[in-house]
């Protein structure tokens, strides 16, 4: 529930009392002897309840009313009147008051109905969150698969900043898909018609790295016969990825760095500064705050590019998620190659799900693709490109993994219905939504429009 709360009272006497006893229950109560400042600060992202005096000089409570909910028709809004005016009470709930109540009111009523409006609010946050995130999934462009709850909290955040102006930090092991987490990101944001530059800090050679970021003049060093635009001018309005950041030389941060304060680009052998629109993503697969603190990364760049900060979990975190990104892997090659996607076996998914892929989704992927192009020679099913972790799964492991796997492949061959994966897996219609609530499955991956 929500703890924030807004309290308009044009007596002050009032507004301490009031804000007084919401404190008291660990409410954030910020008061306010007039509505005007109050509308100046709504948006259509507020998290908490609104609680206003009708009867208040410059503008009413009922005027605020309609004010605030031009500005959000769903905000959770309580009204306050010291006179018991039946049809000012019906015109403010007919105009979308959440409640109304007559002073004198006792404490117990009002902590009731503000709880009630506050778990309101957060349910309507929470829906349109979620209805932003399956718009991001199914639109065009990339996607984020996973129902592991790690990856659906990656997709709530990711939804929420995409259109943020602020720069992104994204960390993540070797091949957890650092650049498609980028890609979502700008596909999905209102940067997704200007260009996405990529540019690995680590693959390019320190004497080249300068001029490739930030384009050079004719005649800048030897060797520069014409001009050229840099990767950061040629991303602007649109977004630069740089990978691998922690490679970057520490000259060259220094250089970063103002560019990420000034928003501006100075190619080289020219004084000229070309103005800025673009959103910089980094990546890096190290601890930048203990490179910092080594001397081996700057300070200043790092909280810079650490404004908003995003996790991808290693596949051994997620690996429930392991069979349904299998097969899409496998269904995406078998397309790519124009050869028949080849049927995976309940000993090989069992396989899948005992490694311990210090590759991440990478490794899982390369692994498809060597199944769809080389069938029985691609080593899956003797082990030679796949060895299982050595530890010993426990036996309740090991049943929930199979009983993972069993319930999956009959959602995956009944298309996502239930009534007949039920009836193969002969399970109770309860039991078998009590497995697929246990395992995080959701039938919605399983149809065939997936």
């Amino acid at each position: 529930m929500s703890k924030k709360v807004i309290f308009i009272d044009d007596e002050k006497s009032i507004r301490d009392a009031l804000g007084q006893t919401l404190e008291i229950e660990d409410y954030d109560v910020s008061l306010f002897s007039s509505a005007k400042p109050v509308l100046a600060e709504l948006d259509n992202h507020f998290e908490g309840v609104i609680i206003s005096d009708i009867n208040m000089p410059e503008i009413d409570g009922i005027t605020f009313l309609k004010r605030a909910l031009a500005i959000d028709p769903e905000l959770s809004i309580i009204l306050l009147t010291g006179h018991g005016d039946i049809s000012m009470a019906v015109e403010a709930m007919r105009l979308g008051a959440y409640d109304f109540l007559e002073k004198p009111f006792s404490t117990d009523n009002l902590l009731d109905v503000v709880k009630r409006a506050g778990d309101k609010r957060e349910l309507i946050l929470e829906n349109r969150e979620l209805r932003r995130e399956l718009e991001a999934q199914s639109g065009p462009g990339p996607r984020i698969l996973g129902n592991n709850p790690k990856i659906k909290q990656l997709r709530r955040i990711l939804t929420h900043i995409k259109d943020a102006p602020a720069d992104v930090m994204i960390h993540g092991e070797t091949g957890t898909g650092k650049e498609l987490v980028a890609r979502f990101l700008h596909d999905h944001s209102i940067r997704h018609d200007k260009p996405f530059v990529a540019i690995n800090c680590g693959a390019i050679p320190e004497t080249m790295i300068e001029s490739e970021l930030f384009g050079f003049e004719s005649g800048a060093f030897t060797g520069a016969q014409k001009k050229r635009v840099g990767k950061i001018a040629h991303a602007n309005g649109g977004t630069l990825f740089l990978d691998e950041i922690e490679s970057m030389p520490m000259a060259l941060q220094i250089k970063m760095l103002r560019v990420l304060e000034e928003r501006k680009v100075e190619p080289l052998g020219t004084n000229k500064c070309v103005d800025l629109d673009v959103r910089i993503i980094a990546a890096t697969k190290e601890d930048l705050r203990i490179k910092s603190d080594k001397g081996e990364f700057r300070d200043d760049l790092y909280y810079r590019l650490n404004v908003v900060s995003v996790e991808i979990p290693p596949l051994r975190e997620r690996k429930d998620d392991i069979p349904m990104l299998f097969q899409n892997f496998v269904r995406s090659a078998s397309t790519r190659y124009s050869i028949e996607p080849t049927a995976i076996t309940l000993e090989q998914q069992q396989k899948l799900l005992e490694h311990d892929w210090p590759g991440n989704v990478r490794e899982l992927r390369n692994l498809a693709e060597r199944l769809v192009l080389m069938g029985d020679a691609s080593g899956f099913n003797d082990g030679e490109n796949l060895h299982a972790d050595q530890t010993l799964l426990s036996l309740s492991e090991r049943v929930n993994q199979f009983e993972f796997t069993l319930v999956c492949d009959a959602l995956k061959r009944h298309n996502g219905r239930l009534k007949e994966a039920q009836e193969e897996l002969g399970l109770a219609r309860k039991t078998l939504y009590d497995k697929m609530k246990k395992h995080n499955i959701d039938k919605d991956d399983f149809k065939a429009s997936h």
